[in-house]
């Protein structure tokens, strides 16, 4: 365990510095954290990178964004009787100096009273609540393109170009070069830990860690001439920025891969194996969420080099399972077929890589989304849990989390949580409700203030965010930092946009459809006799639930059951789009990505009129609920393409394949994604497994330790889930 030392010397930098510019302190803090946090090679690493943690740190998302403090760690040490009385006095100082200084809590203080009220609380997976705030900055993808070609001197060249334009000196550019310095200290010190870890390795080790060392002293004063080269100064600047998304490697790596093996310094082997160790740094970053590697689509220069890095990554992706990187194929017509094919092989051994996505549907998609050009719509990228950004051009996150089905709840309860008893939306007089149209229109009047709230809040976020921090690391290499002189969110980004996660969107839909079928078209029951046994959870009650069950349900190409899931699709986004024009953001999109938030946050949501049962899982992103989808894989498809994707900024579609799919039925299975995206499907994000294979692992989980399956918009290993995230992955239908 740490005695805190570092943090404390961290925590003097930032008091001195306490006045400068913020850029300023942010340099002279990352000159303290990270030459401190670097870790040597372990066993059979290709590359220098790994860096270690610390109780109080500069970072970009994990655990916040900005100045963080980890207070559970520091608070134990505090009061650790076993622990030297200078080490508990050290951690009690460090919890209360950042209790007010780290960022999240900078954030939070600076909410004025009407959204502090509306937003009264951050624990978006632990308590009931429709809207909370996240606290991050993620899904920053640098400009590797750049850094490669101009190497750290060059990008040293050009900051020091624009600050002999600056007036009056610039603290920005200043810092920028300070940290850019750097980072080339950085690479002296790995190579530096390279050539001691050699002197008491074994030979064939010795040799390894000899050619790290080497190419490290190399990037401290040249670009990256050969394909390894350039790994290792892409995997230095993502340890250094803490970015946790890779970008669209086969454009920034595929022209050396070529090179290399056009000149015979490579075979496909060793490049391999080159691929193959990046991979497993990122396994063992194990950033869940995160990871994201994207290979394949539009706006490619050299789809040869490209396609060449593509069927590697693919391939290695086979040889590492696990959960990170989370590779991505963005797929059009035109492209190889080879990649698709190669994607289907690893994908029908069980891997739940790549992800699918379909670029005919998403470019024109999210230029109308993003409110670019078609250009530079070709440079989306997914990252996290299915969210898009535009390539070292926009910033996406904060982002907020809504449940739309707990909006839904409070809504039939008159504006009262009912599990907690207190007032979350305006009266609605439920008794007094007489036509269907006016439910929805109180159900509008429920959740729009959480939308405008939510968007308020991240561009707040954004702003205190940008007053105490510079984000040196990712403002280098983001469009137009360097050529505006500005840090990242302080007016140096070229796209500001914003994201709102949305929960529960099936479960809202199908309630509403059952809503109006049984209350208002068939009159079976009243609204309120309604309510009364969802608060019941339809104890007593069967005939009613059976009722609603039956009713229509999106995923089965019903046109009363998707065009409700059409209204409440579009309801949401356009009223989230509508949001950024009035709090100064170049975007505000939705975001269905759902992670295993549908199954944390349905513990919190009540039995709903789906028929679903209280604090079960919801929905899961825009699929249907839980084996609600009846009518077949073709059915499905025509209900998935009916929600318009060019008015948000990604959704998920999860589906489970049978391995036999893979295996004797390809053919078939080849049609089924063809027409999928032939009607307008966006993305496919696929778990192909054996029947019964869950249930099994479920009984005898230690038969099972890599069994991997997709639960949003990310993967995990099926026996570490919690068991309610495991029932809800196995009601999924299964197609085979």
């Amino acid at each position: 365990m740490t005695d805190l030392t570092l943090e404390l010397a961290f925590t003097e930098t930032y008091d001195r510095y306490r006045n400068a510019h913020p850029a300023t302190r942010e340099a002279a803090c990352l000159r303290v954290q990270l030459p401190a946090l670097l870790e040597p090679p372990r066993g059979d690493d290709l590359y220098c990178g790994r860096v270690g943690d610390m109780a109080v740190k500069f970072t970009t998302q994990d655990g916040g964004m900005g100045y963080r403090r980890n207070a559970h760690l520091l608070a134990r040490m505090a009061a650790d009787d076993a622990l030297d009385a200078a080490i508990r006095d050290r951690a009690a100082y460090l919890l209360e100096y950042w209790r007010m200084e780290n960022t999240n809590s900078r954030v939070r203080s600076a909410y004025p009273p009407h959204l502090a009220h509306m937003l009264p609380d951050d624990d978006a997976f632990g308590t009931s609540g429709v809207a909370f705030p996240l606290y991050r900055l993620g899904g920053a993808y640098l400009d590797f393109e750049k850094l490669l070609r101009l190497g750290l001197t060059g990008l040293e060249d050009e900051v020091r170009g624009r600050s002999d334009q600056a007036s009056g000196g610039n603290p920005v550019l200043a810092a920028m070069l300070d940290i850019l310095a750097l980072q080339k200290d950085l690479c002296r010190q790995y190579a530096s830990m390279a050539r001691t870890a050699a002197a008491t390795a074994c030979t064939a080790r010795r040799a390894e860690l000899a050619t790290m060392a080497s190419v490290l002293d190399k990037l401290a004063g040249s670009p990256p001439e050969s394909f390894r080269e350039a790994i290792q100064l892409c995997w230095l600047f993502i340890a250094s920025a803490n970015v946790r998304n890779y970008g669209r490697m086969d454009i920034f790596l595929g022209p050396f891969l070529k090179r290399d093996l056009a000149s015979g310094v490579l075979t496909d082997e060793s490049a391999l194996d080159l691929v193959v160790g990046i991979w497993r740094l990122m396994a063992d970053r194990c950033t869940i969420w995160d990871g994201r590697v994207v290979v394949g689509g539009m706006g490619r220069p050299d789809p040869d080099a490209a396609d060449r890095f593509a069927l590697l990554a693919i391939e290695a992706t086979r040889r590492v399972p696990g959960s990170d990187p989370q590779l991505t194929l963005r797929w059009h017509q035109g492209m190889s077929p080879a990649l698709m094919d190669k994607a289907l092989d690893v994908l029908g051994e069980g891997r739940t890589f790549p992800m699918l996505y379909n670029d005919d549907v998403n470019v024109p998609a999210a230029a109308k989304a993003f409110g670019v050009d078609l250009e530079m719509a070709k440079q989306y990228v997914p990252f996290g849990c299915g969210e898009y950004v535009l390539d070292h051009g926009s910033i996406g996150t904060p982002s907020g989390v809504m449940n739309l089905l707990k909006a839904l709840e409070v809504t039939l309860h008159d504006g009262i949580d009912p599990l907690t008893g207190l007032r979350k939306g305006p009266e609605t007089s439920v008794g007094s409700i007489e036509t269907f149209e006016e439910l929805f229109d109180a159900y509008r009047r429920t959740s729009e203030p959480y939308i405008e709230a939510l968007a308020e809040q991240e561009a707040l976020e954004y702003r205190v965010a940008g007053e105490q921090a510079a984000f040196l690391f990712i403002s280098v290499l983001y469009d137009d930092c360097i050529a505006r002189g500005k840090a990242l969110l302080s007016g140096g980004v070229r796209h500001l946009g914003g994201t709102l996660e949305a929960y529960g969107n099936t479960n809202t839909a199908d309630s509403l459809t059952a809503i109006k079928s049984v209350v208002y078209d068939d009159r079976r029951v009243s609204l309120p006799a309604l309510v009364a046994a969802l608060d019941a959870d339809f104890a007593g009650t069967d005939e009613l639930r059976d009722a609603l069950v039956a009713a229509p349900k999106y995923g089965n190409n019903d046109a009363g059951a998707d065009a409700m899931a059409v209204r409440v699709h579009e309801h949401f986004c356009c009223t989230v789009r509508a949001q950024a024009a009035k709090v100064g953001m170049d975007s505000y999109l939705t975001v269905v990505i759902n992670n295993s938030a549908n199954t944390s946050l349905g513990r919190y949501t009540g039995a709903s009129a789906d028929g679903r049962r209280a604090r079960q899982p919801m929905a899961n992103a825009n699929a249907p609920s839980g084996g609600s989808d009846r009518k077949g894989l073709t059915a499905l498809i025509h209900s998935l393409v009916k929600l318009s994707p060019d008015i948000h900024a990604g959704v998920v579609q999860n589906m489970k394949f049978t391995k036999e799919m893979f295996r004797s039925q390809r053919p078939k299975l080849q049609g089924v994604l063809d027409a999928y995206f032939a009607t307008g499907g966006t993305q496919a994000m696929i778990t192909a497994i054996d029947r019964g294979e869950l249930e099994r692992a479920m009984e005898h989980p230690e038969l099972y330790p890599n069994l991997f399956v997709r639960v949003g918009g990310f993967s995990a290993r099926f026996v570490d889930l919690p068991r309610d995230v495991q029932r809800e992955i196995l009601s999924r239908t299964l197609y085979g």
